[in-house]
């Protein structure tokens, strides 16, 4: 299942990244200074699609899974404030 998580999370991360990329105002507001975020937005969206795709209903759990699972495509899972903020302003 590893590799099944590690090919979903490449093609959902290259599907995100273009139209990101092409539209950069989709992206939220980074202030000039101050603390760099350890996860891109591309790679924050990934893992919220694939929280829902994989069907974590607990964000302490698919996190738990992401840190165990998913370190190859990723450096650190987001902390679950951010994952919630970014849930909330997609809808």
């Amino acid at each position: 299942m590893k590799t099944e998580l590690d090919s979903l999370a490449i093609a959902l991360y290259v599907k995100t990244d273009d139209p990101l990329k092409d539209s950069p105002q989709w992206a939220p507001w980074r202030p000039a200074v101050g603390i760099a975020p350890r996860l891109t937005d591309v790679e924050l969206m990934t893992l919220a699609m694939m929280q829902v795709m994989v069907g974590f209903t607990s964000e302490a759990r698919w996190l738990r899974h992401a840190r165990a699972h998913l370190r190859h495509p990723f450096s650190l899972p987001a902390p679950a404030a951010r994952l919630r903020r970014a849930v909330a302003q997609g809808g």
